[in-house]
């Protein structure tokens, strides 16, 4: 499998700015591109990404603190992680992190099963990973935050609905409790009301079903959850704009 990887980093980011020392704000998106997003779907979230990563680049405030990574699960290679159009080889290791100043969008393709718990675990591996980083070099950082998107149900690698995501839950309450990060978690599409539940218990403040496959107002939230972030605003304010954005009333233009 490795040579399907490139042996090099992209040149555009073998130089990470250093001097940067803004506090930073790491954010995984954990993004399902398995075979049931194929066609409008995986095309919308690439458009989103695309769109999403300009208007991010645009705000100053967010452009030099926000770090962004992304986590597939689907596609050719089950659970991946993503340091922007680069798709990473697990064992290099390499921070899929990327400024968000210098952040590029993947060009993701659906296909494969659905293997969500898998790819929540590894998000949570590079936020813990990330951070231990961030201290290492004296830089401060806000709670990250992590948004998983879906429109199915966990599966294992044969494509079968497993109940294997419930050895998440005392995982992720210990570390919503600890204030360790901050997990959105939205079904789209046609996810089923079994769906659903296990998105209720991955993250039982911040979870929706939301009609369609609006990726570009998610990231917009996204967005305006990470500005909350950086100016300390309680969780009151958090849930106000989550709620605004399962109505699909923008938060961020109220």
């Amino acid at each position: 499998m490795s040579s399907e990887y490139p042996p090099t980093m992209p040149a555009e980011y073998a130089d990470i700015e250093f001097e940067n020392n803004a506090q930073r704000l790491p954010l995984v998106l954990c993004l399902d591109i398995s075979s049931s997003m194929a066609g409008a779907p995986i095309q919308t979230l690439n458009t989103a990404l695309a769109e999403w990563t300009r208007e991010l680049q645009e705000d100053v405030s967010l452009s030099y603190s926000v770090e962004v990574a992304v986590v597939t699960f689907g596609g050719r290679f089950g659970v991946c992680s993503w340091r922007g159009p680069q798709l990473l080889d697990a064992r290099a290791g390499v921070s899929p992190f990327v400024p968000a100043h210098m952040f590029q969008a993947p060009q993701l393709a659906a296909s494969g099963v659905t293997l969500m718990t898998e790819a929540l675990e590894l998000s949570m591996r590079i936020i813990a990973a990330r951070k231990a980083e961030l201290r290492a070099s004296g830089l401060q950082y806000y709670r990250p935050q992590i948004c998983l998107v879906t429109d199915g149900l966990p599966t294992d690698a044969t494509g079968h609905f497993t109940e294997t995501w419930r050895r998440l839950i005392p995982v992720l309450e210990e570390e919503q409790r600890n204030r360790r990060f901050r997990l959105y978690a939205i079904g789209v599409g046609g996810i089923t009301e079994l769906g659903e539940q296990v998105l209720r218990n991955f993250a039982p403040k911040f979870n929706a079903r939301i009609q369609g496959f609006p990726f570009r107002e998610l990231l917009q939230m996204m967005s305006a959850s990470a500005n909350a972030e950086q100016k300390g605003a309680g969780d009151e304010v958090f849930e106000k704009i989550f709620s605004q954005f399962k109505t699909q009333r923008p938060a961020w233009e109220s």
